[in-house]
């Protein structure tokens, strides 16, 4: 919330500004990578001429010999500082307005990874050195975010480069206000548990009142996803999608796909959640990531499942699937998408659904 009216006071006010979620930014860093390596895969096409050119030379042998040296030592720095020219694709056009200044919002940063490690302590600490100025949302303190040890010596170097340039301000209470939204009968979420004849014809019963007052057209329909990719929506009418979960966890989709399907539909139903454990491990991250994307989206979600939210991660011999504090902020999040969607639904019908919401 605190994020959302920043950016929104800057509007009119900041000329180049841009916001992100961290799924949205890795995806970017992914596409801009794409672009670098494939020019320099045309570049290298181009090598061995440009390499001929300068043996044409009418020079002594030492001295082609040393300009050959210098090409291959910059393109190699070019290579090795790849990350340095995919962030400069988040730089604002200085030429455009050399006095304008530069913001980037970026929700809710995580370490899920090696590479997002890696990506994000050369993309940050290159804009942070530009004067890029960076308002930036966590549910842990920067020093808690690489609590695996992965990559620390590179962790340690994007650590000290935030505490250098960036004020750290903790933001608690007692009170979590996501749960005090206020309900009526019109904007209660519909979460149906456990999975028996009687939920799931109440289940049946709300998919058939929701399309029918959308046009009652279910079809299947492809929608485009990034890098040339695209996904099946089994039942899709007029901005409403139906799915059950292993069609959208237990295969190989990821965070594309699930941007690509909440800039497209508003109402979302997911039936058969089953119970989140360290046995379906990879299928319970995919979900969390879904449930993000929704919720950064302002989707509604209506499902059927065999527990209730407050149970439906749980932990095993092996150990919590996940840490307590983000279980807890998702059940928060799986309450409040029906909200969500109250809220902005309106301003969604009247944008176009190819761009981003942000």
């Amino acid at each position: 919330m605190l994020m959302d009216m920043f950016y929104g006071a800057t509007e009119g006010v900041i000329k180049h500004r841009r916001r992100f979620h961290f799924h949205e930014a890795m995806l970017e860093i992914h596409d801009h990578m794409h672009d670098v390596w494939k020019r320099r895969d045309d570049g290298k096409s181009m090598e061995s001429s440009a390499f001929s050119w300068i043996s044409g030379l009418p020079f002594d042998a030492k001295i082609k010999e040393w300009l050959i040296g210098e090409e291959k030592y910059k393109q190699d720095k070019h290579q090795k500082h790849i990350l340095l020219a995919v962030a400069d694709k988040f730089l604002v056009d200085r030429q455009a307005n050399k006095c304008g200044a530069s913001i980037l919002c970026f929700d809710e940063i995580q370490t899920i990874d090696v590479f997002a490690i890696v990506a994000l302590s050369g993309i940050l600490s290159r804009l942070l050195s530009t004067g890029t100025v960076l308002v930036a949302t966590s549910n842990k303190a920067p020093e808690d975010l690489n609590q695996d040890g992965m990559q620390r010596e590179i962790f340690l170097e994007l650590l000290s480069k935030l505490d250098e340039t960036c004020n750290k301000i903790l933001v608690g209470t007692e009170t979590d206000y996501r749960r005090l939204i206020p309900t009526d009968g019109s904007t209660q979420i519909h979460y149906y548990w456990p999975t028996n004849p009687e939920t799931r014809s109440m289940f049946e019963a709300m998919w058939h009142d929701i399309t029918n007052q959308t046009g009652g057209n279910i079809t299947a329909v492809t929608i485009p996803v990034m890098f040339g990719r695209s996904i099946e929506i089994p039942q899709s009418c007029s901005g409403v999608a139906r799915f059950d979960f292993e069609y959208l966890c237990g295969r190989p989709v990821g965070a594309a796909d699930y941007i690509a399907i909440a800039r497209n539909y508003h109402t979302i139903f997911i039936s058969d959640l089953p119970a989140m454990s360290m046995k379906i491990r990879d299928k319970a991250r995919r979900f969390i990531t879904l449930i993000d994307e929704m919720y950064n989206h302002h989707c509604r979600l209506i499902c059927l499942a065999t527990l209730p939210i407050d149970n439906l991660f749980q932990g095993t011999e092996e150990g919590p699937l996940f840490d307590l504090e983000r279980v807890k902020l998702l059940n928060v999040v799986l309450n409040n998408l029906g909200h969500c969607y109250l809220r902005h639904h309106l301003v969604r019908n009247n944008r176009n659904n190819n761009n981003p919401v942000f």
